[in-house]
């Protein structure tokens, strides 16, 4: 197997992320005041995640391929990172939900409740740790794969080193 220095930094990266994204929706007050804001305004991290993707493997053609990388590489690149990131993604989820984000959960039960989109037992049902953490892994996986198959097709190709570079 190639070495996947690249990839294990990445997906670190995209963990960083997602991380510091969790604490900008702390801080903007998603989770609380505007916490009927949320849905919308979470959604906006997609467009970092693609761009994560993106550089992660314009890294992997650049560094790891010399410039040139196949369609296939790029997409088991993206693959891996996406394994990585799905494989952590439960700690991920507890260190947001017991540090960034500890009164999220309470906050959109009662929100929800409030407005009547779900029972209490309902929403509490859906919005906990274990919850969160299978629906993080399988989004994770499903959103990683179809990302890293639009990704590596726009990233394939270049333009090899020359030997005097």
């Amino acid at each position: 197997m190639k070495n996947r220095k690249t990839e294990v930094k990445w997906a670190l990266i995209f963990i960083a992320a997602s991380l510091g994204w969790m604490f900008i929706e702390r801080l903007t007050g998603l989770h609380s005041t505007h916490i009927d804001k949320h849905m919308i305004y979470t959604n906006v991290f997609a467009v970092i995640a693609i761009a994560v993707y993106v550089f992660a493997l314009l890294d992997k053609r650049k560094n790891d391929y010399s410039g040139v990388m196949t369609y296939k590489e790029g997409f088991i690149s993206g693959l891996i990172i996406t394994l990585i990131v799905a494989l952590l993604s439960p700690v991920t989820q507890y260190l947001i939900s017991a540090f960034i984000a500890p009164d999220y959960f309470p906050n959109i039960i009662e929100y929800t409740v409030s407005e009547g989109l779900m029972s209490r037992e309902e929403a509490e049902g859906y919005f906990n740790l274990r919850s969160y953490i299978r629906q993080g892994v399988i989004g994770a996986l499903v959103l990683g794969v179809i990302t890293s198959a639009v990704v590596a097709f726009f990233t394939k190709g270049g333009t090899p080193k020359s030997e005097t570079e």
